[in-house]
């Protein structure tokens, strides 16, 4: 019997990993130094994406339960609406962004997990590990002082921007820390915000951010370049807001008033040996469109399938380096599109800013790019196209490619009709056949790795095409049916 993987760190994303592994039978610990969890909201958005992820697991409910639906985004210069974004654009069980407040995200994760037997262990604190062949020896320290020696099969180190994993791997943490300084506002706000978009507001002297928490809560974020680093108190936020969306509003009852600086880093490795880094611990970015928990979060999803392969002994080691170079190209591109949405938001030079507002309300009436914008906002349109996981063995036509996005669909197994996202929540492949019937399999490959599904025909999902879809719903590949047998290979070299 193997070790069990330790978790090191209890916040979103650490939960997330440790609830998708115990999902497919993984035995984990979650460890964290803190005595209790964090009542700050923090992180206040799950996209789509990272909804899709949790349906997979079949643990979505209680985050909708515990949050609100965000029906939008707008970008405004002043008063002037450049930039509408409907979420109902997007092709998803999920076409809103959920609004929740990360304390209470992490208070259904860590829920989630106790009703599966798995508790956060908390005041104790990972201090030192050395890896062997069969897995990683971490010493462990308690606020007692006594001190644990464990053995486990993987070390996760999801312990945020000052990860202690990280720092004893020696890893760098390249990047720059931008010049402004910015505040940050958990209030009530009287007036006439919307209370189910996201706004975002261009002003001469600065911007100004929305989002919705809850019920008649808001999120306030506004640069104050020039300003003391300081947390800000509610009058000086009530300045912000009255200068920058003007009068008829009024914050109130704080819950957090807080100041920040925006650090833009990233490992260039997410994994040395048996040692692995997901969410803060790899990256850290500015929070312009709000991906950094849910970046982390589908870190977990997508190393979690991988490592339950590798013990449950279904796939060789060398499938685990696909999780660095997988995740460090979506990091990358998160990196890029948070550190160009601030940039832009920032510019100062006048005629820059009457161009620039000239350009997103020309862009703006545009309903493809309304398309593209609100999928990268909402994280449908990240892919692993490229990844040896990935490899082309036709032309797929017009359908889905290699390392897509495989949205869900009705579909027929041997026990009858289901839908394929509950076909992956097992943590098996799926060989989907479309518009023929059920493609055969010999009966160790139904048990092993993977199962058999058929379906009709769909948005990306062409007639007389078979599909190898990944236990995080992602296309490995797609061929001619009558040519199933070489999907079927693919896996060899991952065993």
């Amino acid at each position: 019997m193997s070790h069990p993987a330790l978790v090191v760190g209890a916040g979103p994303v650490g939960l997330t990993l440790a609830l998708a592994l115990h999902q497919q039978g993984i035995a984990v610990r979650v460890v964290d130094r803190a005595p209790q969890p964090s009542d700050l909201s923090k992180a206040v958005v799950i996209w789509p994406r990272t909804l899709e992820l949790l349906d997979l697991h079949g643990c979505v409910e209680p985050f909708l339960k515990a949050g609100i639906e965000g029906h939008g985004a707008r970008i405004q210069a002043g008063r002037h609406v450049l930039v509408e974004l409907p979420f109902s654009k997007v092709q998803s069980p999920f076409p809103y962004a959920l609004m929740i407040p990360q304390n209470r995200t992490e208070a259904v994760l860590t829920q989630l997990l106790a009703e599966r037997g798995v508790q956060v262990e908390r005041q104790l604190e990972l201090t030192d590990f050395s890896e062997s062949e069969g897995g990683v020896s971490a010493q462990l320290s308690r606020a007692d002082g006594s001190q644990e020696t464990m053995q486990c099969s993987y070390l996760l180190g999801c312990d945020g921007a000052h990860s202690v994993v990280r720092h004893h791997l020696g890893l760098a943490y390249s990047g720059e820390t931008l010049e402004s300084n910015w505040v940050l506002a958990d209030v009530k706000l009287d007036g006439p915000a919307a209370p189910d978009q996201v706004a975002v507001v261009w002003n001469p002297d600065g911007i100004l951010a929305l989002f919705p928490i809850d019920v008649d809560r808001f999120r306030i974020i506004g640069d104050v370049s020039g300003a003391e680093a300081a947390d800000p108190t509610l009058e000086q936020v009530q300045t912000l807001v009255e200068q920058r969306l003007g009068p008829g509003y009024r914050a109130h009852d704080p819950i957090w008033l807080s100041h920040f600086r925006i650090n833009e880093r990233k490992v260039d490795r997410y994994s040395v040996g048996r040692v692995f880094l997901a969410g803060d611990a790899a990256h850290i970015h500015s929070p312009a469109g709000g991906q950094g928990m849910n970046t982390g979060m589908q870190d977990a999803f997508n190393l979690a399938w991988k490592l339950a392969l590798v013990l449950q002994h279904k796939a060789g080691t060398q499938l685990l380096d696909t999780y660095s170079q997988e995740r460090s190209a979506i990091g990358d591109q998160v990196l890029r599109n948070a550190g160009v949405l601030t940039r832009v938001a920032l510019v100062r030079q006048p005629l820059l800013r009457r161009l620039r507002n000239l350009l997103f309300s020309k862009l703006g009436r545009s309903r493809r790019l309304q398309r593209r914008l609100v999928q990268q906002l909402c994280e449908t349109d990240l892919h692993y196209r490229g990844s040896a996981l990935s490899p082309v063995l036709a032309a797929s036509g017009q359908g889905l490619q290699p390392g897509d996005r495989t949205p869900d669909l009705p579909c027929r197994a041997a026990n009858g009709d289901t839908r394929l996202h509950a076909l992956l929540g097992g943590g098996r492949f799926v060989l989907l056949s479309v518009g023929i019937p059920l493609p055969p399999l010999e009966p160790s490959l139904e048990r092993d790795w993977l199962i058999a599904a058929s379906a009709a025909p769909q948005d990306g999902y062409v007639e007389g095409r078979t599909y190898l879809i990944r236990p995080d719903a992602y296309l490995s590949s797609c061929i001619a049916s009558a040519e199933q047998e070489q999907l079927l290979t693919l896996w060899d070299q991952w065993r």
